[in-house]
């Protein structure tokens, strides 16, 4: 039994490979580049919209709440991050429906990728918005005795976030490829369903623990500002 796409190998040569979370991974960003350009190329601001245009801005509405519902100022200036981010996992799950394509969130690879973006850009926005010394200085708040206490919250909380994505997507698929076998067809497409509702719910989760770690690291700039 397959357990994720890395085990897909369509290229090789040496130690170089080419595999399935790769290719699946960079086939996805194709659609939403397109999709968004073919979105938003004729956009209008009068009463009569596209049905494409009124569902990207109900999506964009929703997670600009989201993020300010976080606490952030100006959600607009993080939406490009975490909106990304957000519809990045959410098409990942939604694309599981097509047949052959296994999504690339079920690979600890692509996880740790997505987690290694949230560990850069905290500390950037960070330090955007209080300056280096006031960022680095929320580590040792409220006593230097913190400072190593709060570097490895820093760290343990990427692999966290890896592995808790990792975890989520590949039990669903996991489970889907145990009852494809053992089971008749009808089964395994409600948990395809159930699937698709747990993928949602993940991406969800993943893009507000995003928006809290930026929120915390910029929580100082909030305080100088009241």
């Amino acid at each position: 039994m397959r357990l994720s796409a890395d085990q897909i190998i369509l290229w090789q040569h040496g130690f170089v490979k080419l595999n399935g979370t790769i290719a699946f991974t960079w086939a996805l960003m194709f659609v939403l580049v397109a999709g968004s350009w073919l979105i938003t190329r004729n956009l209008s601001t009068g009463l009569q919209r596209s049905r494409w245009q009124n569902l990207l801005e109900i999506v964009v509405t929703g997670i600009v709440q989201q993020i300010d519902e976080v606490g952030l100022r100006n959600p607009r200036q993080y939406l490009g991050f975490l909106g990304t981010l957000f519809l990045f996992v959410a098409s990942a799950c939604v694309c599981t429906i097509i047949p052959g394509y296994e999504p690339p969130t079920g690979s600890l690879s692509t996880t740790a990728a997505l987690a290694l973006c949230v560990f850069v850009v905290v500390p950037f926005f960070g330090i955007r918005e209080q300056g280096v010394d006031g960022y680095l200085k929320s580590f040792v708040e409220p006593t230097v005795i913190m400072l190593p206490f709060n570097i490895i919250s820093e760290l343990s909380r990427t692999l966290a976030l890896a592995v808790r994505l990792f975890g989520n997507m590949m039990s669903g698929t996991m489970i889907l490829a145990i009852l494809l076998t053992i089971t008749p067809l009808i089964f395994p497409i409600l948990m395809s369903a159930l699937g698709l509702l747990t993928g949602m719910v993940q991406a969800y989760i993943f893009t507000i623990l995003a928006a809290v770690y930026i929120a915390a690291a910029t929580r100082g700039s909030k305080a100088k500002a009241a």
